[in-house]
């Protein structure tokens, strides 16, 4: 019991992944500055904002719903905290595990961006209802290609738990290469789920100020940008478990070590891309990920189905 708790609270869990987040978040920050030829923050910036956002005072709009407003960031963050729980690290086990939990660890990131649609709509301000509505909308676009992507090779390992997937691809080093394209896409669909450039399109300070929230301030907003920032670890790792496999089979040292590359490695790929492209329409979103990444998702589960049947003969 106590070292379920330890590991829920302090490592791999809450404590691990607020660490984790600052860091990404700075990695983020001052790796695209320097792809802009400009310096960056230091060191200590995600820190400082978050403590001085805490300091600062709660205010909660007159007609916005209470309780909504209180509830959806400490929702946001226990869900992206409880999905991290399910995916394997620096081996292939992840600390809890069972059949399906692909699928829950999916539909579990998947809360926060519900979330972030509810505080929007709740905070009945127009700037943070458009963002509330561009929010939902781009979850249409992306949801089900990243889906497709995930599932496929789960189809090939014949497995929906996250540790028989990378168990399975531990046994088979070189299968991982089929999932290529679906890593592809996950990155790409990571952009929209995180909400960067060039799918910022809910937040667009340039036209609703700050989407859904534009309302927040103090504690609450801290707890949204904390769980932005953990869900990049968390959406990392998750990419990093099912189409980087690879390294599973050293030891927890050698292993963690691995872990924290692969998942700067694809931090490092969603900042690129957000730096090399601008911001879309949301209609252009929704049309680029039905007519060219749905179709993306759909080949690498076609390419994985066919696979499977040729391995079994």
């Amino acid at each position: 019991m106590a070292q379920s708790l330890f590991n829920i609270i302090v490592f791999p869990g809450f404590l691990f992944l607020c660490l984790a987040g600052v860091c990404a978040e700075y990695f983020d920050r001052i790796f695209h500055a320097r792809m802009q030829n400009r310096k960056g923050p230091p060191w200590f910036q995600p820190v400082a904002d978050f403590i001085k956002l805490s300091a600062k005072e709660d205010i909660i709009p007159e007609e916005a719903d209470s309780f909504m407003f209180r509830a959806m960031p400490v929702v946001a963050v226990a869900a992206t905290v409880t999905s991290f729980l399910y995916i394997p690290l620096w081996g292939s086990q992840a600390l809890f595990s069972f059949e399906g939990d692909v699928i829950v660890v999916l539909y579990l990131l998947t809360i926060p961006t519900m979330t972030f649609f509810l505080a929007g709509w709740y905070s009945t301000s127009l700037y943070a209802s458009v963002g509330a509505v561009r929010t939902i909308t781009q979850l249409f676009a992306y949801e089900v290609p990243l889906f497709m992507a995930v599932l496929a090779p789960a189809l090939l390992a014949d497995s929906w738990s996250l540790s028989g997937i990378a168990a399975y691809y531990r046994a088979h080093p070189l299968y991982w290469v089929f999932n290529l394209p679906g890593l592809a896409v996950s990155l790409v669909i990571l952009l929209g789920k995180l909400e960067k450039v060039p799918f910022d399109i809910p937040e667009a300070e340039t036209e609703i100020v700050g989407g859904v929230f534009t309302e927040y301030a103090g504690r609450y907003l801290a707890f949204f940008r904390m769980t932005i920032d953990i869900e990049m670890v968390v959406a990392s790792s998750l990419v990093a478990a099912v189409f980087l496999p690879f390294g599973l089979g050293f030891g927890s040292v050698v292993g963690f070590i691995l872990y924290l590359l692969k998942v700067t490695a694809v931090i490092a790929a969603i900042c690129l891309l957000r730096t090399i492209f601008a911001r879309l329409r949301i209609d252009q979103m929704v049309d680029f990920c039905w007519k060219y990444i749905a179709p993306a998702a759909l080949l690498q589960l076609l390419v994985n189905i066919v696979l499977k049947g040729v391995l079994s003969q």
